[in-house]
């Protein structure tokens, strides 16, 4: 079921005042109440989907500062349009963009869009709206959005300190306007940081989440306590990573990905790349060929080999190579593709097998990948609810 925007009144219901997903109660329809605490619980708890499940919309987000982006802020723009275009051929796309550039966002993003191309006046700073947007939990009948309390990755005093007081308020923002319930996770951390399989397993870096720029003070078991919690995960399966060496220490949505519940794609990184992004590599290979996903299950590992760094157009230490780092909307995966003629024709390939039931498109990114991040950490899918569970007579 489609969620209508709402009005400023419904804004403040729902967006100011965050709740803890256990205090919901009448906010959600019965079947979603149930799950959320009270003492008649069902059998379907609230739980983060895999991304593979159906979505009502896409959400992006307009880069916005100067700052930021200097003289890429052009070139970053015409690639969110681009990849905006490429997603609207399948689901509706809804773009944040700050009041004054809103009027340029729809210029830019709204000429031959499919499903349509929604700009939506919320301010923000920058474009990675998988880490400050809400990540969506849904239960028979139900969506609610979890606010996991963007802090800009942790990296206030450091070098990649950037403006985030907007991208932090925006979750709340938007829910509002489409009338889903807010709740506040249990922990901090971002959309990047969780990938899941939809069935209650839940793999994440320990270098993104038991940080003390994010999460001080906790261990790794009450950090995955949170997530189980505020997610409605099973089990997590962690994964080492690697802290300080890029603006989100690591986030799993560039390294590991579930395809399907036990299959998971890996990154490999290729040629040239440097050897501490090897070593990453190596260890979360070795994490997860030992793990079993929340139903026992092993792991079917599938490596997607990156590009040889000389090859591509992209340069510089940022620049994100990651073939992994795709979007899966309603019938279509979205995927970089970074100009070494044969690794992104194998990537093609690998995903195109990896999800049969959908089409692969690559869009070339070099805007978006030279900010260190790529078409993933640019969208965020807004689920469609599980079909309702009727009532016993």
């Amino acid at each position: 079921m489609d969620m209508p925007r709402t009005t400023r009144r419904r804004l403040l219901q729902f967006g100011a005042a965050a709740v803890p997903l256990a205090a919901l109660g009448s906010a959600l329809p019965s079947a979603a109440a149930r799950a959320a605490g009270s003492p008649t619980a069902g059998p379907a708890p609230l739980r983060m989907p895999a991304e593979t499940d159906r979505h009502i919309r896409t959400y992006m987000a307009w880069p916005a500062l100067s700052s930021v982006w200097g003289d890429g802020l052009g070139a970053v723009r015409r690639d969110i349009a681009e990849v905006a275009h490429r997603i609207s051929g399948y689901e509706p796309v809804v773009v944040l963009a700050r009041p004054a550039q809103a009027a340029e966002a729809r210029y830019r993003c709204g000429r031959g869009a499919y499903h349509g191309i929604d700009v939506i006046e919320i301010p923000n700073d920058d474009l990675w709206i998988r880490d400050f947007g809400p990540t969506f939990v849904v239960a028979p009948g139900a969506v609610a959005g979890v606010d996991t309390n963007f802090n800009g990755w942790g990296k206030t005093g450091t070098k990649y300190a950037q403006p985030f007081a907007n991208d932090a308020a925006a979750a709340g923002i938007l829910l509002g306007e489409y009338g889903v319930p807010r709740v506040r996770a249990g922990f901090t951390g971002e959309g990047g940081s969780l990938e899941t399989d939809g069935e209650g397993t839940l793999l994440a870096t320990v270098s993104s989440l038991v940080n003390p720029n994010r999460n001080p003070g906790m261990t790794q078991d009450q950090v995955e306590q949170a997530l189980k919690t505020s997610l409605g995960i099973d089990k997590v399966i962690w994964v080492p990573g690697l802290a300080g060496q890029d603006i989100t220490d690591c986030h799993i949505d560039c390294l590991a990905r579930f395809t399907a519940p036990g299959k998971v794609i890996l990154d490999k990184p290729g040629p040239r790349t440097d050897p501490k992004w090897v070593a990453v590599y190596e260890e979360t290979k070795r994490a997860l060929q030992s793990a079993t996903d929340a139903r026992g299950r092993r792991l079917d590992i599938t490596e997607l080999p990156g590009p040889d760094r000389l090859e591509i157009r992209g340069k510089g230490d940022e620049f994100l190579s990651s073939y992994t780092n795709y979007y899966t909307a309603n019938g279509a995966v979205i995927a970089p593709q970074f100009g070494d003629p044969y690794a992104d024709g194998v990537a093609y390939a690998i995903l195109q097998a990896a999800y049969p039931g959908h089409r692969v498109i690559q869009v070339a990114i070099d805007g978006i990948a030279s900010g260190g991040g790529g078409i993933h950490c640019a969208t965020q899918s807004h689920p469609a609810a599980p079909a309702a569970v009727p009532a016993a007579v």
